[in-house]
């Protein structure tokens, strides 16, 4: 049956892929508007198609043998021939037709009634001046090569031609060293740049080489021979070579020897890893990215002038290495950050700011507060996590009490954060274990509410009290009525000043089990205290504005008194004012300023009321606001 669907599905019409703006083009050929005539015959059998990019010299002449324009030098020409990409470059409709007809090396001529050329209705180029656009005219066409392009820029004035292909797939990028042997020509072939012996030393990101060429080769991978063509856009003054102001493009062939990763960790300079020596594998494929076990020998330096050693594994520790398991806090932040991205093998220079290093970590002798140091770093080996495919539930669950018990000692050591992950780690796993009876889904349902709480207990020291109520609300949508899931949720809310809220919860729970009543009764304690610390302090802060009878409201915060002395300005100029239409217009002004205080104090004592925890209705803040008003302007 699931056979007999599945040929039907394959039997379904396939969605077509809408037109290019190419195609659309190509439909408006009529018959006789585009003639060829072969001139020369090409080598090969293949021709350039979408992708490709072709290498031509074109000549137009009118059907009298008149030359209008040319790229050839005997035809008045600059003697460099046209590249345009097939399907991304801009090109007149009988090229875009003709083109893919030819062979390499091939010349023909193409007889073009206006509409195949300049004349074409909204043609994407633009015709050259004095060009007899409204004529029928003779395209001579040499296709001198072809080949599949890489476009490095997205204006297609940086294209790469491979000549041979390179190792893996790492391609260099800013930061890092690269080697290479570098020639180039101008467009017309001559050469203007000679390879040396010795390849060219420079890192990216630095104006080191020209920029079109630190584009193409970013595209490159290690060993791969290419030809980067740049265009004048992008050909930068650099130490690597002199730009002539005349130049249009320049070919660059190019051999990539080497490069070494280098990694700014945090993007500001600060934490950055230099590649020493490559490991084996593959980056990232082959890296311990997860929680892993992990052996390493390291040399500790600080940064001063005399990179003082303050350790090393193979003489402070009897060529013994150093093994731990990451994600636990056992190392110093940047100093795992780095181990995560490396491969077996590999040596590694870290340089480290204090906040990464020892600053946040317990310091080894020697090594001052607030010290930069460099680590170097060979990471032997590792061991990925036991992968659960295959083992049966009762290993499971035994594989997540496990991680779920590191959580719990990283919770009690204050690494918050990382007990969070050991949690949030096992619950992504939950997501692929499949319980195969009642008794073992009731197991694995009141472990993952546990895990939930876990996390949320992480996002409550962590003061993320909002999203800790998130995550509990996921064990109560689970398990309506769950007693832990309640409390957790109930201090989420009272350290979020929701206080009603809290009670409730705390109310609930004796109301669901009888057996919490002593920890319900001690968490209602604690919030009769919170919200008479809160009413307290609330009150020392704006003593005075709830206890004076109307009229009598003294001056409360920065935002009030400021608000009374434009008020009391405005008094005075009504009293000292007799005539009638000026005191009108006083009037007009002081009813502005009664509304503008309005609506400051509105939202103001509003916030003073939730902080205070009052259960005070919108219709008592009014009153408050009339009487305070009213006392000033009366």
């Amino acid at each position: 049956m699931a056979m007999g669907d599945a040929t039907e599905h394959n039997h379904l019409p396939k969605k077509k892929k809408p037109e290019t703006e190419d195609e659309k083009r190509r439909k408006k050929i009529v018959p006789g508007s585009l003639l060829k005539a072969s001139v020369r015959p090409g080598g090969g059998e293949s021709s350039p198609v979408d992708g490709d990019q072709a290498i031509y010299h074109c000549t137009v002449r009118t059907l009298d043998g008149v030359v209008v324009e040319s790229t050839r030098l005997e035809c008045g020409g600059r003697g460099v021939p046209i590249r345009d990409v097939l399907g991304k470059s801009k090109m007149i409709l009988g090229l875009l037709e003709g083109i893919p007809t030819m062979h390499k090396g091939e010349i023909a001529m193409f007889k073009m009634k206006p509409e195949m050329h300049y004349a074409e209705n909204d043609c994407p180029v633009s015709a050259p001046s004095i060009f007899p656009k409204d004529d029928e005219l003779h395209f001579e066409i040499e296709l001198v090569d072809f080949a599949k392009a890489k476009v490095a820029s997205d204006d297609l004035g940086v294209i790469k031609k491979i000549l041979n292909e390179g190792e893996g797939w790492e391609s260099p990028r800013e930061p890092y060293e690269v080697k290479a042997r570098i020639s180039a020509k101008s467009g017309d072939g001559k050469l203007i740049l000679s390879p040396r012996e010795e390849p060219y030393f420079f890192t990216i990101g630095r104006s080191e080489v020209p920029k079109g060429l630190e584009i193409g080769i970013g595209t490159m991978t290690r060993n791969e021979k290419a030809v980067i063509y740049v265009r004048k856009q992008y050909l930068t003054e650099s130490p690597l070579m002199h730009i002539v102001q005349d130049l249009e493009e320049v070919h660059f062939e190019v051999e990539l020897v080497h490069f070494i990763q280098v990694r700014d960790m945090l993007g500001d300079g600060r934490l950055i890893k230099r590649r020493v020596r490559d490991g084996k594998g593959e980056f990232p494929m082959d890296c311990p990215l997860q929680d892993s076990q992990l052996s390493v020998h390291y040399k500790g330096m600080l940064l001063n002038e005399e990179k003082t050693v303050f350790y090393d594994s193979r003489i402070d520790n009897n060529d013994q290495p150093l093994e731990f398991s990451s994600g636990e806090g056992l190392v110093p932040e940047g100093f795992e950050m780095c181990t995560r991205l490396m491969v077996p093998g590999e040596i590694a220079l870290v340089t480290c700011p204090p906040d990464y290093a020892y600053d946040k970590f317990p310091r080894p002798p020697g090594v001052p507060e607030g010290a930069h140091v460099q680590w170097e770093i060979e990471l032997l080996g590792f061991e990925t996590p036991r992968d659960w495919t295959g083992l049966n539930f009762q290993s499971i669950m035994n594989e997540a009490e496990n991680i779920r018990s590191t959580g719990n000692r990283l919770f009690k050591e204050g690494k918050f954060e990382l007990a969070k992950a050991k949690y949030e780690k096992v619950l992504r796993e939950f997501n692929h274990v499949n319980p195969q009876d009642d008794e073992e889904g009731k197991i694995f349902g009141e472990t993952r509410n546990m895990l939930h709480l876990n996390v949320a207990a992480c996002l409550l020291k962590m003061g993320e009290w909002r999203k800790s109520i998130e995550t509990c609300n996921k064990v109560i949508e689970a398990k309506p009525g769950h007693v832990k899931g309640l409390y957790r949720r109930g201090m989420a809310y009272m350290a979020g000043g929701e206080y009603e809220d809290a009670r409730n919860d705390f109310n609930m729970m004796i109301k669901v089990d009888k057996s919490s009543e002593a920890d319900a009764k001690a968490a209602l304690l604690k919030l009769k205290q919170k919200e008479q610390e809160a009413e307290s302090k609330a009150r020392k802060q704006f003593k005075g504005l709830f206890d004076k009878r109307p009229g009598e409201i003294t001056e409360v915060g920065s935002e009030i008194r400021e608000e009374s002395r434009t008020i009391e300005e405005v008094d005075e100029t009504k009293d000292n004012d007799n005539d009638d239409d000026e005191t009108q217009e006083e009037e007009r002004r002081t009813m502005e300023t009664k509304k503008k205080w309005s609506e400051k104090a509105w939202p103001f004592l509003k916030n003073v009321t939730l902080q205070l925890g009052l259960q005070l209705g919108v219709a008592l803040l009014g009153i408050v606001i009339f009487q305070f008003v009213s006392s000033k302007f009366t």
